[in-house]
């Protein structure tokens, strides 16, 4: 961006991010946050939609006289965590932290908004989606539907997140399978309490849930094929209050990933029924609640190619590097992927603590080169 003078804005941008890292905002609940984007990107002269999704932002700005348009997406929301980093501009909200750096994906994208509010030599029109609640209620399918890619129609969508461990400012990604889908499933098991020196009277459900634990073991090992990545992983099991009580019932929180479609769909109808004939065979009742799952991440192969292309000649060809097999986490960009062919690409964060972790930080190192990105792939895509 060295033909934007981007040197002149970085101190800002970087003022940027720590005002927001300041102010993390959970899912869906990012006042403070959307309010504060939306004021920069109105004084930068963008067309500015609010309260998609609730909270979501979506910044427009055309040039010359073209049809064509592209998007590119930034998330917005923090995680219910207490950080721990003892930075000067750490949360000031208690039980509120980004850990995940969409503070700094936000602010990459501001900086590629400063950049273009500048630029007049591009033909078309770019939308910026600024998402709220990715690591919740899945607030990309929230914006969606409320009409984001028919109001704003866009050729291609992009976005861009950091990677701890990836070198400081290396660029990574796949065309394909990028990500996995992730269903989670709250399993509820109700038998019959009693005294702990009567179990005969009892169903307990603390042997009935050990007993589904065991089982789904095998649902992946022995269901699915060993050339399909895939992960089941029952992550919390609360039940009973004291040695001597057999309580009423057992709640198991249980996730599941995958990367192809038949089998997510393979893996959700399965734990239903292991759960449910498990369950039976004590004489205890397993019910199901499904939360919002996002889909598999999928990458559009020229998509891809362009943005690779994008970095070499920006960056050169050492800059990117091909991500050499699928992330088992997942994303909620999947939904705008359904909808419009587009690439989510890594960029390195460097050796700092991993992601969703209470000292984590986002590296202000590669402000400027992911704000580089957008912009220089904004202009590509809109000569």
């Amino acid at each position: 961006m060295r033909d934007a003078n981007f040197s002149e804005f970085l101190p800002e941008l970087v003022d940027i991010r720590h005002k927001l890292h300041e102010m993390p905002e959970i899912g869906l609940s990012e006042v403070k946050t959307s309010e504060f984007v939306a004021g920069l990107l109105q004084s930068w002269g963008f067309e500015v939609t609010r309260g998609l999704a609730t909270t979501g932002i979506v910044a427009t700005l055309k040039r010359g006289n073209s049809n064509r348009a592209v998007g590119f997406r930034a998330d917005m929301d923090a995680l219910p965590m207490q950080e721990e980093t003892g930075l000067a501009y750490q949360s000031k909200h208690p039980g509120a932290m980004h850990a995940c750096g969409h503070d700094g994906h936000t602010s990459m994208l501001l900086g590629a908004a400063w950049a273009l509010s500048k630029d007049e030599s591009f033909n078309g029109t770019v939308h910026l989606i600024f998402q709220p609640a990715e690591e919740n209620f899945g607030g990309g399918k929230l914006m969606i539907e409320d009409g984001l890619f028919e109001r704003f129609p866009c050729e291609r969508v992009y976005a861009l997140h950091n990677w701890p461990g990836l070198p400081v400012g290396q660029f990574s990604s796949r065309a394909g399978a990028m990500a996995a889908s992730i269903d989670v499933l709250t399993l509820t098991i109700r038998g019959k309490g009693g005294h702990g020196a009567q179990p005969e009277l009892t169903v307990d459900p603390v042997v009935v849930g050990s007993s589904v634990v065991m089982a789904l073991q095998t649902l992946v090992s022995r269901n699915v094929s060993p050339h399909q990545p895939s992960v089941l992983t029952v992550g919390s099991f609360r039940s009973g209050s004291a040695s001597n009580i057999i309580p009423d019932k057992a709640v198991l929180e249980i996730s599941m990933r995958a990367m192809d479609p038949a089998v997510r769909k393979q893996l959700q109808e399965r734990v239903e029924q292991i759960a449910r004939l498990q369950a039976e065979s004590y004489n205890a009742e397993a019910t199901f609640d499904w939360q919002v799952g996002y889909p598999a991440t999928i990458n559009d192969a020229d998509a891809v190619e362009d943005a690779r292309a994008v970095i070499a000649e920006t960056f050169g060809t050492d800059a990117y590097v091909e991500l050499p097999e699928p992330l088992m986490g997942s994303e909620d960009f999947s939904f705008l992927l359904e909808k419009v062919p587009g690439a989510y690409v890594l960029i390195g964060n460097g050796d700092s603590s991993g992601l969703h972790t209470t000292r984590y930080d986002f590296n202000d190192d590669i402000l400027e080169r992911g704000a580089t990105y957008f912009y220089h792939l904004a202009r590509a895509a809109l000569v």
